[in-house]
């Protein structure tokens, strides 16, 4: 629940962000906001107050990543399995699988060499497909 919270809190940063920094006025004009030459809407007023918001609301908004990403790692939920699945066989497979008999390159390599000693029929020229 708080992790939905904070989550959403996140989100509304990450938007206020992305608003104050679109905001500001770029080399090109950008989308300023204009305004009376005296007090916070002068250009230097608006742009001392969005540099302002743009590092505030940045700081907040690694700060909440970094407690987000705590609580994400010492939550422990009970893992969920799937056992739908379990009654049906899996498809064998001729390459062995890491760990037995070797690694998965020397498995493939020897499965690769196994299907190139099988030599086609001489009326079929037909390459056959990768596994």
């Amino acid at each position: 629940m708080l992790f939905t919270f904070l989550l959403v809190v996140q989100a509304v940063i990450a938007f206020a962000l992305v608003t104050v920094i679109l905001m500001q006025r770029s080399e090109g004009g950008g989308l300023g906001m204009g305004g009376s030459p005296t007090g916070l809407m002068s250009a230097r007023g608006a742009a001392d107050f969005l540099t302002r918001a743009t590092t505030i609301l940045a700081t907040l908004f690694v700060g909440m990543s970094v407690v987000l990403a705590v609580i994400a790692a010492t939550q422990h939920r009970a893992a969920t399995i799937d056992t739908s699945l379990a009654g049906q066989a899996a498809p064998s497979s001729s390459v062995p699988a890491p760990g037995q008999g070797g690694d998965a390159l020397s498995g493939a390599a020897a499965a690769a060499a196994s299907n190139a000693a099988v030599v086609p029929a001489a009326g079929n020229q037909s390459v056959p497909l990768a596994q």
